[in-house]
């Protein structure tokens, strides 16, 4: 005898399957920003003008716009991040399964949170606070912190400009904070400023001289 599933089970497994049929949906748009409200969970979400709202609890595949920046709540998933004008500000505990990157634009990623990829700009700072990384860090022009508690597997590489990018004024410091851990190398192609705290760990530093510190900050320039 075939029994009939009662009303109350087809809710439950409609509730249970809600999620991920809604994953599969895509926003794309030409013009305007795009907010995924918290908890709730889609495909991938692009736009060409505008910028990306994720929600606290939010999950989405890749991420992507072009003249507009990404900010994200606590406890947001992604695939990966990326825009060109603009910057990506992450709140605590994100898990990004691969890369953060933008060319004209900050990145800022708070305590808890998890990369699986790299972390990369052309023109804007690079901030990580008490978050693992499992690729590595690179910038043109931009400032590096490596804040407290942070774990970086791969390494940090400030690359040499081409002829046609504008320099800031002063070069690019780049800071490894109390307990922070950098496993590969520090390659640096041109001037930087280095500070290393005392408690902190580094590959190999090519291209610069680290000076080191014991405060809970790097010294001001």
């Amino acid at each position: 005898m075939i029994k009939t599933p009662s009303r109350a089970a087809l809710l439950l497994a409609l509730t249970l399957l809600a999620p991920a049929a809604l994953a599969q949906q895509k926003i794309s748009k030409v013009n305007g920003g795009i907010s995924v409200e918290a908890g709730q969970a889609y495909g991938d979400v692009e736009t060409v003008n505008g910028g990306i709202t994720l929600g606290d609890n939010a999950t989405v595949e890749d991420a992507e716009t072009v003249n507009g920046g990404i900010k994200g709540g606590n406890n947001v998933r992604a695939s990966s991040l990326s825009t060109v004008n603009g910057g990506i500000r992450l709140g605590t505990q994100a898990v990004i399964g691969g890369d953060v990157e933008t060319v004209n634009g900050g990145i800022f990623l708070d305590r808890g949170s998890q990369v699986g990829g790299d972390v990369e700009t052309v023109n804007g700072a690079i901030g990580l606070v008490g978050t693992r990384l499992a690729g590595g860090i690179e910038t043109v022009n931009g400032d590096i912190t490596v804040g407290i508690d942070s774990h970086v597997k791969g390494g940090i590489r400030v690359i040499k400009p081409k002829r046609n990018v504008s320099l800031q004024k002063r070069d690019p410091r780049v800071v490894i904070g109390p307990n922070a851990v950098v496993e590969g190398a520090l390659v640096f192609e041109r001037p930087v400023t280095l500070y290393v705290h005392r408690t902190a760990r580094t590959g190999a530093v090519t291209g610069a001289t680290a000076q080191s510190f014991d405060t809970p900050t790097a010294p001001v320039d």
